[in-house]
């Protein structure tokens, strides 16, 4: 019989995990819940158009040249852009940045010096990544699998980072069906917030159902 565990794309401790790289603030059942449904209904979403490119030459093993398609296809599954400076995928494709000297910004400066989490973490999100592709009836070769496993850590790192933000600056606030609490809120309700699809979703802007809850005071 198949556990509470199963219906989550990305485990909870995974979830709580990268929100805790960015805030110290208390993340609830119910937000871990909303994340990993977002991040899961946006991978989904990039698998398809992934899917759809390969079709076209008869294949169901995805490679990276899809995601590039699909991308260029919609423009909506262009999210978690930070790991392109990362990717072997996307070399050359992102365009020339420059800074306020009018001097290009190399790919080793747009990197930074220290490997940010999202990127050092990507692999733990692999476990997911493939649960989503054999739900679209796919496979994928080892480059592809990660890039969506770096989209996704990126992505729901982003995600939390917004979080966050919206936490300290606006105070208590409410999303959807999921209030802002404190530890030891009750469970999480009986059904899961609505997924939400890529094209609702705005940069800063917070995915209905995903909240934090500051730390209780002591």
């Amino acid at each position: 019989m198949p556990s509470v565990l199963d219906s989550w794309t990305f485990k909870p401790a995974l979830v709580k995990s990268v929100f805790k790289d960015v805030t110290s603030m208390h993340v609830s059942r119910s937000a871990a819940w909303a994340a990993t449904a977002v991040t899961g209904t946006v991978l989904t979403e990039i698998i398809v158009g992934a899917r759809t490119a390969a079709a076209v030459e008869c294949r169901k093993k995805l490679v990276p040249q899809d995601l590039i398609a699909a991308i260029d296809l919609n423009v909506e599954l262009e999210v978690g852009a930070r790991w392109y400076d990362f990717s072997p995928t996307f070399r050359g494709l992102t365009g020339v940045l420059r800074d306020a000297d009018g001097a290009v910004v190399t790919t080793r400066r747009r990197r930074g010096v220290r490997k940010p989490s999202a990127v050092a973490g990507a692999h733990r999100f692999e476990a997911g990544v493939k649960r989503l592709l054999r739900g679209q009836g796919v496979t994928a070769i080892p480059a592809m699998v990660r890039d969506l496993d770096g989209i996704a850590s990126v992505f729901l790192t982003d995600l939390a980072r917004d979080a966050a933000m919206v936490v300290r600056e606006g105070g208590i606030q409410r999303f959807g069906t999921v209030s802002m609490g404190v530890p030891g809120d009750a469970a999480p309700p009986s059904s899961p917030p609505p997924l939400v699809p890529p094209g609702l979703l705005s940069p800063g802007l917070l995915p209905s159902g995903l909240v934090l809850a500051p730390d209780r005071p002591q």
